[in-house]
């Protein structure tokens, strides 16, 4: 939300300086991004005087100018000279007062002035026009100014354009603040004074007809729209807006179009209540009226917004319609073409209404068309104040364009809303503040902030919440708005109370700050992502509902991308590394920890469990001169869980081929379930690639996840005790030539097995295929086998006994013989 310095003046006293209106705003929780300094555009733009205009030598439209623009041109006598400049406007006249951009002027839009010679002749500025000044849209000829404008002013000087905007960060929770006069009503909160607001009054209205006469609404989705209200104006001429409108039309952060436009978005911005204004005669008649019906979007229904794109609707989007068949306003969003206002408008229909906040904010998200208007329709707009803005509106369209208020205003409301009552005990929220709050502060500062607050008899405040407030609901509410005007910094430090019991990390909560520190170890680094998701994150992360429970709905979800709880963190993590690569980071190595939430059949709440998951995708560090670039891959992030569960001391460790549908988000032969005894700890493997173009990440990824809770039943605190033989190892090299279906694991057990106490270690080092030397459908493995005993040095005879044992019972086991 920008917030125009100049026009929030207007609306109640505030501080000197910006600075301290910005200091006092992110005190109390409005973050202030920046502090912009409106009118540095217009640098090297001054007011001018035409000299004299002659036709150009070769063109028949363009005219060469000499332009005095005093102070800022000089001569070779150091004499003040007019400019020349080549123009191709029709408009003006010798002796016209003008507007000038000088060469090294950059205009609104990246337009940057420089010495050229236009058809032979050398142009040495730019004679501009409203649009081309970002006042307008008017194009049609350069900007003539007063004939008692003075020459050679800086324009911004001249139009009184500086101004100071403050891009303050509304939370999702502060609907009222998207607005000045919200704005105005915090910043009386705050500083405890008066606001001055005065709203545009109808002046005339046409008692000749009744808008009734004219146009008829019904609403058939009331879930859709709760209140819809709508006023005509006829005999409208469009045109350029007046100065001050489309400054504070600029000023909001919005380019001015004409007037009838700039009155809607002004209104918009000034109260918070988005308008539509349609070209009433491009609207179907019928009985004499015009017929707008609010309802549901069919099922592939067709529409063309403003910005000239067809959009495919779906059945939960709301629509305004003609007659109740062809749709001309998406509602809450954007218009159509059909009912655009143009340069033929003559009348028009002006709405105000109220649609839910939940359809419009999957509407913006799913179409991927956000405006100002569903910003404001997705954080809940204040459905009370409808025919009132629509008032305000109605009487700037007679003020700015000229227009006749047909008389009376439509107004369908099949869901009223009545303001909430909150009782507020003022000992309890002094308890909870940790500082004594007088009670005159707490009733003058919620007045200020639109409450209507009444003393009962025992002591306790009735606090009537205006509806332009959905965020106070409980008394805690009420606390935390008496206290953050108060002042988090005025409240004194002190140490939590604590009876009976002393400080302390549980079992639990030292073994996963151990799990972060291994990972951390590792090479990665945490993350948090939301614990939200969209409906469609395990279909297009290629998992399956098996074992994940059904899905935790959001009753009312901010935004349509999170209106589930995750059921796995996968797509949060995959979305960072996503994200990294986009912005050419490519050595991505994250894990994070958190909770999933499996919904349960019939039961009140989800089943939560904890997890813990990562991704690795480039290389674990960048390529040097004796360094090549090593994509990491399966046995990386196998690698990773091997030294986590080592760690933990989690025993009797397998892995074994991650197969089946449960499993098709990873690569075939590159994903494997983890196992501790018969327990599924969780699953390691490459990213499948059609997951990853559906995250649009090029590189390979591997990942993990596994139960948190799993772990921290399996792990143990203390390993059991082995003393070290001070006696020396036989290694002793075997290779064993097997069927390609017997896995390496299988070997290691059937080789633990068998070498009995002597055998120490058993280490893979070598697999060899070859179809002539070894044979079709064969592998060789060979082995480093390590033999020790604890109490004497072990003699030839004892390791080639208990080797040859070995030899004999894993060959049998197996199927397999010894490579020569």
């Amino acid at each position: 939300m920008k917030v125009s310095y100049n026009w929030l003046k207007d609306l109640i006293d505030v501080p000197e300086s910006p600075e301290e209106l910005s200091r006092e705003y992110i005190r109390t929780g409005t973050e202030v991004e920046a502090i912009e300094t409106v009118g540095d555009a217009f640098d090297r733009i001054v007011t001018a005087r035409v000299v004299s205009k002659e036709p150009h030598p070769d063109s028949d439209h363009m005219w060469v100018t000499m332009v005095d623009v005093g102070r800022f041109n000089l001569g070779e006598d150091g004499e003040p000279a007019p400019l020349q400049i080549v123009c191709g406007a029709q408009n003006f006249n010798a002796g016209d007062h003008i507007v000038t951009a000088l060469v090294g002027a950059e205009l609104p839009g990246g337009v940057k002035i420089k010495k050229s010679k236009l058809r032979g002749v050398m142009s040495c500025g730019m004679n501009c026009s409203a649009r081309e000044l970002g006042l307008g849209s008017d194009h049609s000829g350069i900007m003539i100014l007063p004939e008692d404008a003075p020459v050679g002013v800086p324009f911004a000087d001249y139009y009184q354009t500086a101004d100071t905007v403050l891009d303050c960060e509304i939370t999702p929770n502060r609907p009222d603040c998207l607005s000045m006069m919200g704005m105005a009503q915090e910043t009386s909160a705050i500083f405890d004074r008066d606001t001055h607001i005065e709203l545009p009054q109808i002046l005339h209205e046409d008692t000749s007809v009744h808008v009734e006469d004219l146009v008829e609404v019904r609403i058939d989705a009331p879930e859709l729209c709760s209140r819809y209200t709508a006023r005509v104006v006829r005999g409208v001429k469009i045109g350029p807006s007046p100065d001050w409108l489309a400054e504070r039309v600029a000023a909001a952060g919005m380019r001015p179009i004409n007037n009838v436009v700039d009155v809607t978005n002004y209104v918009m911005m000034l109260t918070g209540q988005p308008l539509h204004a349609f070209d009433l005669g491009k609207l179907s008649e019928r009985d004499g009226r015009r017929h707008v019906v609010v309802r549901a979007a069919r099922e592939g229904e067709q529409i063309q917004t403003l910005d000239g794109q067809d959009r495919t609707l779906e059945p939960d989007m709301c629509v305004i319609t003609d007659d109740g068949a062809r749709p001309v306003c998406l509602a809450g969003v954007m218009g159509s073409l059909d009912s655009e206002i143009d340069e033929t408008t003559h009348d028009v229909l002006l709405e105000a209404a109220c649609f839910d906040s939940s359809h419009i904010s999957r509407t913006s998200r799913n179409l991927s068309l956000i405006s100002e208007a569903s910003i404001r329709y997705e954080r809940q707009v204040d459905r009370t104040r409808c025919p009132e803005v629509s008032s305000i509106a109605a009487a700037l369209f007679e003020q700015c364009c000229g227009a006749t208020v047909v008389s009376g205003a439509i107004d369908v409301y099949p869901v009223p809303v009545e303001p909430r009552v909150i009782g507020l005990r003022p000992e309890r929220a002094c308890a909870i503040s940790g500082v004594e709050i007088p009670t005159d502060f707490m009733v003058a500062r919620l007045r200020r902030l639109g409450c209507t607050v009444a003393e009962e008899a025992d002591g306790t405040l009735s606090v009537t919440v205006p509806t332009n407030r959905p965020d106070l609901e409980r008394e805690i509410d009420l606390i935390e708005e008496i206290l953050r005007l108060w002042g988090m910094d005025r409240v004194p430090a002190t140490i939590p109370a604590a009876r009976n019991h002393i400080g302390g990390l549980t079992h639990d909560q030292r073994l996963v700050r151990r799990v972060g520190e291994i990972l951390r170890a590792c090479g990665l680094n945490e993350t948090i992502s939301y614990a939200f998701a969209a409906p469609g994150d395990l279909e297009r992360t290629g998992m399956t509902e098996e074992g994940r429970g059904v899905p935790v709905k959001i009753m009312r979800p901010l935004v349509a991308e999170q209106s589930e709880m995750r059921r796995t963190l996968l797509p949060g993590l995959l979305t960072s590394v996503a994200y990294n690569e986009a912005h050419g980071s490519e050595n991505v190595h994250l894990y994070e920890m958190g909770t999933l939430f499996h919904g349960r059949e019939n039961a009140s709440l989800p089943k939560e469990r904890q997890s813990v998951a990562g991704v690795l995708s480039g290389a674990w560090g960048d390529v040097t001169w004796n360094q090549p670039r090593k994509p990491l891959r399966f046995f990386d992030g196998k690698g990773v869980v091997e030294e986590l569960l080592a760690q933990l001391r989690v025993e009797k460790v397998r892995f074994r081929p991650a197969e089946g549908e449960g499993y098709a988000f990873l690569q075939p032969g590159r994903g494997a379930e983890v196992l501790s005894g018969g327990t599924v700890l969780g699953w390691v493997g490459e990213i499948h690639p059609e997951v990853r173009e559906r995250y649009d990440i090029a590189l390979p990824v591997v990942a993990f996840e596994l139960s948190l809770d799993a772990l921290l039943r399996a792990a143990r605190d203390q390993a059991a005790y082995r003393g070290f033989s001070t006696f020396p190892s036989v290694d002793v090299d075997l290779a064993i030539v097997v069927d390609e279906s017997v896995t390496c694991e299988t070997l290691v057990q059937r080789l633990t097995s068998a070498g009995g106490k002597l055998l120490r270690d058993v280490r893979l080092f070598d697999v060899y295929r070859d179809a002539e030397r070894v044979g079709e459908g064969k592998k060789s493995m060979a082995f480093a086998l390590t033999y020790r005993a604890d109490d004497h040095t072990l003699t030839s005879e004892e390791v080639e006994r208990v080797h040859g044992k070995l030899v004999t019972k894993v060959c049998k086991a197996v199927g397999g013989e010894v490579r020569g």
